[in-house]
């Protein structure tokens, strides 16, 4: 007759193989999760610029249709309602926007000033980066047309 302890079927995992499985994970998300954040900062960082030079090529379409760029007051959203008030847009054609006005990669709005500070003809169109504050690197940067 076979004794039970020889018969006795091994489940789960011991205590020792749990720690080195936590330790294994630990390792490698120590090192590849650096990598991804570092990505996710550079697409957000991208993804700024990208927009402002879209929003910039609306932007000139409409100064091309109604002569000047839309007030500061008139806001990027003249680039999806005909705006009211001072400039008129008196040859609109819009939208020149096929959706809504996007915010920055950070949830705000973009920084819109017509004529602008840096650009005295034209416009001046940024975004104050993660921080939301003027200055800054990296990530915190300021990024704009201009």
């Amino acid at each position: 007759m076979k004794t039970r302890g020889k018969r006795r079927l091994r489940r789960g995992l011991t205590l020792i193989e749990l720690i080195v499985v936590l330790i294994v994970i630990g390792l490698l998300a120590g090192l590849v999760a650096p990598q991804i954040l570092g990505r996710v900062s550079d697409a957000k960082i991208t993804t700024a610029k990208t927009q402002i030079e879209l929003l910039g090529v609306a932007l000139e379409n409409y100064r091309l249709d109604n002569g000047v760029y839309p007030s500061t007051q008139q806001g990027l959203e003249a680039l999806r309602t005909r705006p009211v008030g001072v400039p008129e847009a008196r040859n609109w054609r819009g939208p020149y926007l096929k959706k809504a006005v996007p915010f920055d990669p950070w949830g705000r709005p973009y920084l819109y000033k017509s004529p602008g500070d840096k650009d005295r003809t034209g416009f001046d169109l940024q975004t104050l980066g993660r921080d939301g504050k003027p200055g800054g690197a990296d990530e915190d940067a300021d990024f704009g047309s201009g």
